[in-house]
């Protein structure tokens, strides 16, 4: 009989021999067989490493590892990896154990061959079509058996010598090209039941259970042990849909039947497997096997149904793919497909748990202790995000978005909010993932400091493991992990233990706004031949691999974001923040023109220019130019390094910078060698005011040769202690990392994100008292906000982006006819309608605040419902609403030109709003308040009545004053480089002065004023004069005080309205009237 492998003796006549070796001894030595068919895995590997002109590692050289470089670089499908993993495995276990089985070698050298088909049709012949695998007869009985084993066993030795010192005479391809190859031809092959079966104990195993299907079987007499969690294979039951009314196997823990699986060939539709099979199965257990039942659920005596073909789950193949899952306790529950197994503990806390007990629990639990000052003294918004959290969770969501801005407190509110949902049982097991250890290593300090309940914080009160934990055991309850570690875990795992998908029943996740890569659309073409963990991120992966609800917090929510953990159920915006004081606001930026960057670096026609290059770190002239070469300010420190431009911008930005003074300052870099530069040139410029050397420093990933300790030291260096005050940085700090004490930010980099630019941003935005931070300034020499011009680096949102807004707006009101103004309001909607999807966070709260409360699809629902000359007269007197939705990556490593032509400033201004001069903002500022005092109800009561003045209404009127470029900050700014008086008013007492000619006093000044003369009108007692001082304390920090004041923080917490009320002999109202009239008195006299 001619061997099943003699296809490949004429390129690889040693896979052959070690083939026709393996047959030989299935029956005569199955422990030989074994290992030779371990031996023919690992010299397929080996060849590949050769064919594809691969390096084999120079330590930990083993065939474990040379599989999983091979994995890395995408060359081994699942399904070979799967067959690679079964051949060692049970290599090792012959080799070691001197194990033996006829069974497992007659499924083996099924999949030997298989993968040696494979092989040829990826590294061999293309075209080649296999005839189908014959199982060999037993020949131990020739005459010449014997023979044949010593001249074959001598063959392999003399060609595995051989093979080691010749190289690959096949012609080279493309790793790209043999990616494709080797996934086109992967998918062509059917595993049979047998075969599924044999993964599938794999899989198993690696989650908990004990389970061989050759072995641990009904008909050799297995059943359900005390202390074991048993598959026990082929299961009789009663069922008749099948043949015999076995199922696959039984799930055990121990003598309970906590499921049913069903396996199938390995091209096998799933969904329908669960309907027929596994149903009838869970209905017609035996009654002898009775006693082993938890209940019964309805028609069904086993709670948990399973069904799979073995193959790696794909979205795109869903029906294919993954383990179909059914709860069969609730007729209304559906089959779901799941990424991996449960384990035993999963199964036994899913029967365990009862979410509708836990969520009335959850219902019924009072917030207080969220907001005791002594604990975690949560803000009123985050209380709304947690509540915005558990609505979504009892309303059954899986995905959960909670959008908030940077530096309001997210850790903090995650840590309340994890609280109260493991109190209420309502979760098992939190996972919260972050992308960054300098993330977990933050969180796990907010875990560990933040008092709760009874002065114990969430490390005393739960089992918490940190990033060093890659495991966790029974008694865990969250388990901070990065993204990173996951993604091995669970797509790298070549060990003994997989996590199981019942692991974590609650993922939170940390920055998700990350630019994580969504599943590419695959056209069915391209599933032929392409990786799909080149299509599917690594990260969606993870998040969707455990069988949990994901909740999702960012600062900037994106498209991307929202596609994964839909739309944001809360939004706390930047703006928002600023207006109720939580976050400091930025002032004008500095603008800094340098000759180099308005004129360009130009070079001649036959000039030579150095040429620097990052990998080897060689510098050559180049050869003469043959046309005009040119470099605007994007390309700098990018395309051409210039030495003279960074140090010119960075001279007079240091005039304004104290690296010894208080306040952190953060510079962003383009590379890891302009960090370099700018560090450099910084100490330089510092050296002659004796500046510490240590107060500068480059903070990359670089660090310490990338070690991940000596980075998170650099970190906390820069946040806990006085050097460095002055931190260089490029991507490592861009996002998450809170720093209070930044009050400065200097961008030597251009960006064309929205996400990343908002993110760096937020570096700076956190109050910090202790250095009196009003708010930040930035410093632009490289134009990032010119660059940043409405910019969409996501899906298109605009049909035709040549018609603006306005230029529709304007043809309606000239249009003659009714039918050409309907046509025209239907386009208008139409862009409405794309444009809607960009409307979020600030940009969301300005469109509510302009439309009168709706939301852009309340405000389209609405426009639709009008008669047309009513849609119109509407459109128009919106326009501004209109003009808002109008405003609204590093390349790989290359050579690059490196410029000596030297710099000088040109000027330095500040950019207020649309004016660069202070005198021309503020005559601006006085125009608007003239144009709109009448206009605008918020700024009339500001004029004419201000003690009539609400919360609402001053939080709408800065939003309005935002939207044309006023803010506090900026106005301040403008008016000390003005008059040289730094006076700190509010925005109320400057629309005072420039309206009806109010003097201009500080903010804090006209409170201590105001309550000065209050106290002289009255004799208030003791305990009067406290509240009176804890109100003056409120003033300072706020511009209202109406009687809902006494119902929010520590008032609140002191008793509220009721109490203070009557600590005022229930004058309190009057008490509050009086002080407003003095708030706003002419103080000039």
């Amino acid at each position: 009989m001619k061997s099943n492998f003699s296809f490949l003796e004429s390129r690889w006549s040693l896979l052959t021999s070690i083939g026709v070796m393996a047959e030989k001894y299935i029956y005569t030595d199955s422990n030989s067989c074994l290992i030779k068919l371990g031996l023919f895995a690992e010299t397929i590997v080996r060849l590949i490493f050769t064919l594809d002109n691969l390096a084999e590692p120079l330590v930990d050289n083993t065939h474990a590892n040379r599989i999983k470089i091979l994995k890395n670089e995408g060359l081994l499908p699942k399904d070979i990896d799967d067959i690679l993993y079964a051949l060692r495995m049970a290599r090792n276990k012959a080799a070691h154990d001197g194990y033996e089985s006829i069974e497992q070698a007659s499924i083996l050298i099924e999949f030997a061959y298989k993968l040696g088909v494979w092989f040829m049709q990826t590294y061999g012949d293309w075209n080649y079509e296999s005839p189908g695998f014959v199982m060999p007869e037993d020949t131990s009985k020739d005459i010449d058996f014997s023979t044949t084993i010593k001249k074959q066993e001598a063959k392999i030795q003399e060609l595995t010598e051989t093979i080691k010192m010749t190289s690959s005479a096949e012609p080279v391809v493309s790793i790209v090209d043999r990616r494709k190859r080797s996934h086109s031809t992967a998918d062509k092959i059917n595993l049979s039941e047998k075969e599924t079966r044999y993964l599938i104990d794999e899989q198993l195993r690696k989650v908990g259970w004990e389970v061989d299907t050759l072995n641990i079987r009904y008909s050799k007499g297995t059943r359900p042990q005390k202390g074991k969690n048993l598959a026990i294979a082929e299961w009789p039951t009663n069922s008749t849909v099948s043949d015999r009314g076995y199922a696959d196997y039984a799930l055990f823990v121990g003598t309970q039947l906590v499921g049913v699986v069903e396996a199938k060939r390995h091209l096998t539709d799933i969904p329908a497997v669960i309907d027929y099979q596994c149903k009838d199965y869970a209905k017609n257990i035996k009654a002898e096997h009775s006693p082993h039942l938890l209940g019964q659920w309805g028609e069904y005596k086993v709670p948990f149904l399973f069904a799979t073909n073995g193959r790696k789950y794909l979205k795109q193949l869903e029906t294919k793919s993954g383990i179909w899952f059914l709860d069969a306790r609730k007729s209304t529950n559906i089959a779901k497909a799941q990424q991996g197994w449960v384990s035993p503990q999963g199964v036994m806390e899913l029967l365990a748990q009862d979410i509708d007990k836990a969520n009335q629990d959850l219902k019924h639990t009072s917030y207080d202790l969220l907001t005791d000052k002594d604990g975690l003294n949560l803000r009123d918004y985050q209380i709304k995000a947690i509540k915005a959290a558990e609505q979504a969770v009892l309303e059954g969501k899986q995905t959960i978005l909670l959008s908030m801005a940077t530096g309001t407190g997210k850790t903090r509110t995650i840590l309340g909010m994890i609280y109260r949902l493991i109190k209420a049982d309502r979760f098992k097991r939190v996972l919260f993932l972050v992308d960054r250890s300098a993330l977990g290593e933050q969180a796990q300090d907010v875990f560990k400091e933040v008092k709760l309940e009874d002065l114990m914080t969430l490390d005393e009160i739960y089992n918490i493991k940190g990033l060093d934990d890659k495991e966790f055991d029974k008694e865990t309850k969250i388990h901070v992990a990065t993204v990173q570690s996951l993604v091995k875990r669970i797509l790298y795992n070549d060990g003994e233990i997989m996590p199981a998908v019942t692991d974590y029943d609650l993922i939170v996740v940390d920055e998700a706004h990350r630019g994580y890569i969504l599943d590419k659309e695959m056209g069915e073409d391209e599933l032929l031949y392409r990786n799909q963990d080149d299509y599917v991120s690594k990260y969606r992966t993870v998040i969707e691999y455990f069988d949990a609800v994901k909740i999702a917090l960012t600062a900037t929510p994106a498209l991307h974001t929202t596609e994964i953990f839909g739309k944001p159920v809360f939004n706390y915006s930047y703006r928002e923040a600023v207006i109720e004081g939580y976050l400091v606001d930025h002032d004008a930026p500095h603008n800094l023109k340098t000759k180099l960057a308005i004129e360009g670096i130009c070079y001649e026609k036959g000039d030579t220019v150095a040429i620097y290059d990052p990998v080897t770190g060689e510098i050559t002239n180049s050869d003469e130019l043959e046309d005009e070469l040119k470099f605007d300010i994007e390309s700098f420190n990018r395309k051409v390094i210039t030495e003279p431009f960074n140090r010119t911008v960075l001279e007079e930005i240091a005039k304004y910078i104290n690296p010894d003074g208080q306040g952190k300052t953060l510079v962003y870099a383009v590379d890891d060698s302009h960090a370099d530069l700018i560090v450099k040139l910084l100490k330089e410029i510092y050296e002659e005011y004796g500046v510490d050397n240590d107060a500068i420093m480059k903070i990359t990933g670089s660090v310490g040769g990338g070690n991940k300790k000596k980075i998170l030291e650099a970190i906390k260096k820069f946040k806990n202690e006085k050097y460095p005050n002055l931190a260089v940085t490029v991507d490592l700090l861009t996002t998450g990392i809170d720093i209070p004490e930044i009050s400065t930010l200097v961008f030597m980099r251009r960006v064309k994100s929205r996400i990343l630019f908002e993110q760096m941003l937020g570096r700076a935005t956190r109050l910090c008292p202790g250095i009196d931070k009003t708010h930040f300034e930035i410093f632009d020499p490289v134009g990032v906000y010119e660059s940043l011009e409405p910019v969409n680096t996501m899906k298109p949102v605009v049909a035709n982006a040549s018609v603006s807004f306005a230029d529709l707006i304007n043809g309606l009101a000239i249009l003659p006819t009714e039918e050409q103004k309907k046509n025209q309001i239907d386009i208008i909607i139409a862009k409405l309608q794309r444009s809607k999807r960009k409307v979020s966070g600030e940009m969301l709260e300005h469109f509510i605040d302009l439309a009168g409360g709706k939301t852009p699809a309340e405000f389209i629902v609405a426009l639709q419902a009008m008669p047309i000359n009513q849609a119109e007269e509407h459109i128009i007197n919106n326009k501004r609403l209109f003009e808002l939705l109008n405003e609204g990556n590093y390349t790989p490593t290359r050579p690059v030109v490196i410029s000596v032509k030297e710099d000088e400033l040109v000027y330095h201004t500040r950019g207020y709003g649309n004016a660069q001069k202070p005198a021309d903002y503020l005559e601006e500022f006085k125009r608007f308040i003239v144009e709109n005092k009448d206009k605008i109800a918020a700024l009339t009561i500001v004029c004419t009545r201000p003690k009539e003045l609400t919360r609402d209404t001053l939080k709408s009127l800065r939003l309005e004053l935002d939207r044309n470029q006023f803010t506090e900050v900026q106005l301040n700014s403008a008016w000390k480089e003005l008059s040289n008086e730094d006076i700190a008013a509010d925005i109320i007492t400057f629309i005072r002065q420039q309206a009806i000619g109010s003097p201009l006093i500080s903010h804090e000044q006209r409170i201590k004023n105001a309550v000065n003369k209050l106290k002289k009108k009255h004799n208030f007692s003791k305990m009067e004069l406290d509240w009176l001082g804890r109100i003056e304390t409120h003033l300072l920090h706020e511009s209202i005080l109406e009687l809902e004041t006494f119902e929010t923080g520590a008032f609140k917490a002191k008793g509220g309205y009721k109490v203070i009320n009557k600590i005022f002999g229930n004058k309190l109202e009057q008490i509050i009237a009086e002080l407003n009239d003095y708030l706003y008195e002419d103080w000039s006299a």
